[in-house]
């Protein structure tokens, strides 16, 4: 009697008979497994990457409306506040025992389609982001002078500027503003290295430098008669009225809660704290339609190289006939005929997704300092976690199920060759 060793051993001789289709076919299913197990991975890591967006602020406060709006505007430069906070608010909440350090930021301008942002120099140490990673300078320096200006890495690579170069803001935040700021030009001073976060695409400038430009400016234009020039702007001491939003760092964030409720209850004016990690996990859930879209197409992907495995041990049924009758004479019963099958799926399936695995490392290995420097996502080469082998043990149990449709059709032909009286 034959025994499950025999037959897998049958099952591998008669595989690497068959070397070059079996090869392809394992190839194909490594290439699914790999699209399964990369697709999951980015879904995973990009997840991870989009909540460390801004990591190390414990409260984005601004006017009050949406977390999720507030969130757009003051983290991902998208649409505009409802309103603005009166400086005098934003200094009295900064002032408060438990805020360690606060950095203000003034939106509302633009240059060439990016967003200019009036902030501190204090934002280039305290903004974190991928775990706690702090922004670089891939040339230059922060702003010192009134009118310098920082520039993301793609705002710089876009629009090809140099250190040293000067450049325009406008008023508003069309692709061409409304109105450019043409007698206070800014210098570049620095860009910052790419970083994958709406920090490449800001224009950074001073919070005072944001003041300086609107001078003789109201309601969104220039003042008649009225000029005031670089020089006597510099000579000026400049405190903003207003601010769009601001961050917080507390000195425990075992309070953040309590800081929550007293800036939410703040009378001066209507604000809104939020935590950036509790939004930032309400704006991913409103793209759960997305993720399942990429789960799904990654699940097709697989089920087109199990289809195909399918297809290699069907249309081999006729072909192998002869190899059949030989392993009856040597006294294999159709059982054996049938488990020998059945073991081919599994080894093609385990093969291919053993080298699914191996690819998606090496993959990874060779594309992660491109993605990481271009889209700032960053892909730790670790080890499979649970769903990961739990779907690798979905595919080989599903390649063995499907293997059990040849071995059907292979255990009948073996009755039917021996039953067959042959003269």
């Amino acid at each position: 009697m034959m025994t499950l060793g025999a037959i897998l051993g049958l099952s591998v001789k008669s595989l690497l008979n068959r070397r070059l289709t079996v090869g392809l076919t394992v190839l194909a299913l490594a290439i699914s497994v790999l699209l399964m197990l990369g697709v999951e991975k980015l879904r995973t890591d990009a997840k991870l990457g989009f909540a460390n967006t801004i990591s190390g602020t414990d409260l984005i406060v601004g006017a009050r409306s949406g977390s999720i709006q507030l969130l757009l505007y003051s983290v991902f430069r998208i649409g505009n506040a409802t309103n603005n906070i009166s400086w005098k608010s934003y200094r009295e909440i900064a002032a408060r025992p438990d805020v360690a350090w606060t950095v203000p930021i003034s939106l509302g301008d633009s240059h060439r389609g990016f967003r200019v942002m009036g902030t501190t120099k204090e934002f280039f140490s305290r903004y974190r982001y991928a775990d706690g990673r702090a922004l670089a300078f891939a040339e230059g320096r922060p702003f010192d002078d009134l009118f310098d200006t920082v520039l993301g890495a793609e705002v710089a690579e876009s629009l090809g500027y140099k250190l040293g170069q000067q450049i325009v803001v406008a008023h508003g935040i069309g692709g061409a503003g409304f109105s450019r700021h043409e007698d206070k030009p800014f210098t570049v001073t620095g860009i910052l290295a790419r970083t994958g976060t709406p920090a490449d695409r800001t224009v950074h400038v001073g919070l005072a430098a944001i003041e300086a430009i609107h001078l003789d400016w109201k309601g969104g234009s220039r003042v008649p008669g009225m000029s005031v020039g670089a020089e006597r702007a510099r000579a000026m001491r400049l405190q903003p009225k207003s601010i769009t939003a601001f961050m917080v760092g507390l000195k425990s964030r075992l309070g953040a809660f309590r800081a929550l409720r007293a800036i939410n209850e703040y009378r001066r004016e209507p604000l809104l704290a939020i935590l950036p990690g509790v939004a930032l996990q309400e704006l991913w859930g409103l793209m759960g339609t997305a993720e399942t879209a990429l789960g799904v197409i990654s699940l097709f992907v697989v089920a087109g190289g199990l289809a195909g495995m399918l297809t290699m041990l069907l249309a081999g049924l006729n072909e192998r006939r002869r190899e059949m009758a030989i392993l009856r004479a040597v006294g294999a019963g159709p059982r054996h005929v049938f488990a020998m099958f059945v073991a081919e799926a599994l080894v093609i399936t385990t093969a291919g997704a053993v080298l699914g695995l191996i690819l998606l490392q090496l993959g990874v290995l060779a594309v992660r300092p491109w993605i990481e420097s271009r889209f700032g996502l960053v892909l730790p080469l670790d080890w499979p976690g649970a769903r990961d082998w739990a779907l690798l043990g979905l595919v080989v149990a599903a390649g063995t199920l499907a293997g059990a449709l040849p071995a059907a059709l292979a255990y009948r032909h073996a009755l039917a060759d021996g039953m067959t009286v042959r003269t």
